[in-house]
C-alpha cells in the first residue's frame, strides 16, 4: 500500500464520520436531547457550520428542513472531487 492509498483511506473515513455525524444530528432533531449534554454539543459544534451554509440557500419550510439532504448531496461531491480527481491527478 502506498502513500496515495493512504491519503485516499483518510480522506475517505473523514468523510464517512462527517456523514454520519450530520445523520446524528438529524436524529438528534427529532428527539430534542438535553443541548448541555458535551456529546450533543459536540456533534452540534461540528455541523452547524456547513448546514448553515444549506440553511441559507435552502430555508426550512415549517418542520421540513431539507438542508442536511443538500449536505449529504455535497459532501458526496466533494469526496468525489477530492478522492478521485484531485488525489488522482496528484499521485
Amino acid at each position: 500500500m502506498d502513500l496515495g492509498d493512504n491519503i485516499k483511506d483518510f480522506i475517505n473515513v473523514a468523510f464517512e464520520v462527517y456523514t454520519w455525524l450530520i445523520f446524528a444530528r438529524i436524529v438528534l432533531s427529532w428527539i430534542k436531547p438535553n443541548p448541555n449534554n458535551p456529546l450533543i454539543k459536540f456533534i452540534i459544534e461540528l455541523t452547524e457550520p456547513f448546514l448553515s451554509i444549506f440553511r441559507r440557500i435552502i430555508p426550512p419550510m415549517g418542520m421540513l428542513d431539507l438542508s442536511p439532504i443538500a449536505a449529504f448531496f455535497a459532501l458526496h461531491l466533494l469526496r468525489i472531487l477530492i478522492v478521485d480527481v484531485l488525489l488522482s491527478a496528484l499521485i
